[in-house]
């Protein structure tokens, strides 16, 4: 696939899944809901910032490891990396939702 079919099948993937738009609305949601006004925004623009980076990092990795990885190895790594990342932010958010519910 060129590299812009490439954007183009990642870009609908990501924007038309209904699970990731309820991921980003729970899980940022969930979590802009601690902060108000300018902190609010500060959040939500960081939020944005950290997300396309992870985005482009993702693209280049993938396409770096394309090349190195013919055996699958390190894509194995990449998913357990970011299966660590997903559970440290689920635990933040719960340890957020039990700080306003108490």
């Amino acid at each position: 696939m060129s590299t812009k079919k490439q954007i183009g099948f990642a870009l609908s993937v990501s924007l038309l899944n209904p699970h990731a738009i309820m991921d980003t609305v729970g899980v940022i949601g969930t979590s802009a809901s601690v902060y108000s006004g300018i902190e609010k925004l500060l959040f939500s623009l960081s939020t944005i910032m950290v997300l396309w980076f992870w985005f482009i990092l993702l693209a280049i990795l993938g396409k770096t490891l394309e090349s190195i990885d013919k055996t699958g190895k390190y894509i194995i790594i990449l998913n357990k990396i970011s299966s660590i990342i997903v559970i440290i932010v689920s635990l933040i958010i719960v340890k957020n939702i039990l700080h306003l519910i108490f």
